[in-house]
């Protein structure tokens, strides 16, 4: 899929100010996480850095950066490509992605407090708004907060340091079924947020395993 299929407004031109390499690679990454950029999309490098505004220099090293990180195929005599992943792969880091945070909620469990529980019913009821809306963007980025935040209230550093490196492959992966997970999801986040509030460790982790589970299978059945 060509870059210049792209709605004008949807690739930002950037300031000058602040480390424009590292900018560069942080909007082109979010572009492809949130699908603007879809797998199979042609990157060219001269189209990018118009749209961005800034040379081809560090458009080129972001495309580098993103390769060898597995967001870009680099194709020699043909360009740079959004990569396809695989079924193989979503299936690996999704499993990966369960036995994360089934056990960040277990720990989660045991520390969480009314004023967390409140939190995150607020993002769970903002969620529940954007599926009604319709607004897959929304959902999609609410889904990121709630889950990290249980995260954060594991309070286990490495734990959550290895979640980061998996969270936007994720997010990347949820996009395509979040409209067709739609309530159900956050009918599963209720009864995820409600075995937290009872401080359940061990129903929390069950129900957190079933609702990745859930989440897995829709990315393999999905029709898009």
């Amino acid at each position: 899929m060509p870059l210049t299929g792209l709605p004008r407004d949807s690739v930002p031109r950037l300031e000058r100010p602040g480390p424009l390499r590292q900018r560069v690679y942080e909007t082109l990454l979010d572009l492809i996480i949130t699908r603007t950029l879809p797998p199979g999309a042609h990157l060219v490098e001269t189209e990018l850095a118009g749209r961005l505004g800034v040379s081809r220099q560090p458009v080129r090293e972001a495309l580098q950066r993103l390769s060898t990180e597995g967001w870009v195929d680099l194709r020699p005599a043909q360009g740079a490509f959004v990569h396809e992943p695989t079924e193989d792969e979503a299936d690996q880091l999704l499993h990966v992605r369960t036995l994360l945070e089934a056990e960040a909620v277990r720990l989660a469990a045991a520390r969480v407090d009314t004023a967390a529980v409140q939190a995150l019913e607020e993002v769970c009821a903002a969620g529940e708004r954007a599926v009604a809306d319709d607004d897959v963007e929304g959902a999609v980025e609410l889904n990121a907060r709630l889950h990290g935040a249980i995260m954060e209230l594991a309070g286990n550093v490495a734990l959550a340091e290895l979640a980061a490196q998996v969270d936007r492959r994720v997010r990347w992966y949820y996009a395509p079924i979040a409209r067709q997970r739609g309530r159900r999801s956050w009918a599963e986040h209720r009864e995820l947020i409600a075995a937290l509030a009872d401080g359940d460790g061990q129903r929390a982790a069950a129900v957190m395993r079933a609702h990745t589970e859930h989440t897995r299978t829709s990315y393999h059945q999905r029709t898009t």
